[in-house]
């Protein structure tokens, strides 16, 4: 049995001086050696699992994100967006479809058991036409990913079968360059449309957002960002948020980024949406698919 003797009276120090502060829960480095290593600090937020009316700075749903001040989506406009679901119809991440039997979403939506949905446009439980449901046979998180870091969070589903290919789902292809500031894309989800107060849509929502160059995502999170990482969302108010964790980032046509993490509440002024950036991963993702 430990004892509360000194050490416990430094760590309480510690974690008072932290609070007062302002310090953040420790990112860790990714394991990609071109990137710049964010220093120990890492975003604001909790690291337990929160409930449906919370959020940390990851943005999955039932952890944590989803559109804020977005617009219904067009019908059949994201056939390649999927949703994880827990229990019957419990949405907790988005998912990205980029192979016949694969999908991707951030590393830190693992769960050990999930349900897969393609083509369905609401939240709701209804059957839709064009839907098709999967089980998730096997995830595989980047290896350089850990938990509460934010490097290199991505991770591959596989599905029990392969999908029909239709205009409800499709696979998207994912771009092999990094986006450039000022490049303009769009986020989808069915996250949060309202923060802190949670508000979840009837429909899959999407945003315009504008790549923010890396001078100016380092500023408005300091020691925090790597190259596997982008920042974009430039207008306060606009911004993926709670259950949006996964889903997509779209610019011109190719699949850029995946909705990683943020500040709470979302859409905070000078406090944009940090995405994961897959230019950077395109060989492990090739890779993998192909070896399983």
């Amino acid at each position: 049995m430990v004892t509360a003797g000194p050490s416990w009276m430094c760590m309480l120090s510690v974690l008072l001086t932290a609070l007062i502060l302002g310090v953040t829960v420790p990112v860790l480095a990714n394991d990609v050696a071109s990137c710049d290593k964010p220093s120990a600090t890492g975003p604001s937020g909790s690291n337990q699992d929160p409930g449906a009316g919370a959020r940390d700075n990851t943005r999955e749903d039932d952890s944590s994100s989803r559109i804020v001040n977005g617009t219904d989506c067009e019908k059949n406009s994201q056939p390649w967006q999927g949703e994880l679901l827990l229990g019957p119809n419990q949405l907790y991440c988005g998912a990205v479809l980029v192979h016949p039997q694969w999908l991707l979403t951030a590393a830190h939506c693992r769960k050990q058991l999930f349900r897969v949905r393609l083509g369905h446009r609401s939240l709701s439980p209804m059957y839709e036409s064009g839907q098709q449901l999967f089980r998730g046979i096997k995830s595989i998180p980047h290896p350089g990913y850990s938990h509460p870091g934010h490097s290199n969070d991505l991770m591959l589903i596989k599905l029990n079968r392969r999908v029909r290919d239709s205009q409800y789902v499709k696979p998207i292809n994912i771009s092999s360059h990094c986006p450039s500031a000022g490049t303009r894309c769009l986020v989808s989800g069915w996250g949060t449309t309202s923060s802190p107060k949670v508000n979840f849509p009837k429909t899959l929502q999407c945003l315009n957002i504008t790549v923010l160059s890396d001078e100016r995502c380092k500023k408005a999170y300091p020691g925090q960002i790597d190259c596997t990482m982008f920042c974009a969302g430039d207008e306060a108010g606009r911004d993926s948020c709670q259950g949006d964790s996964g889903g997509p980032v779209v610019c011109n046509g190719s699949l850029q980024g995946l909705v990683s993490w943020g500040d709470f509440p979302c859409g905070q002024p000078n406090k944009p949406g940090v995405y994961t950036n897959l230019c950077r991963f395109t060989k492990w993702i090739q890779d993998t698919i192909r070896s399983n």
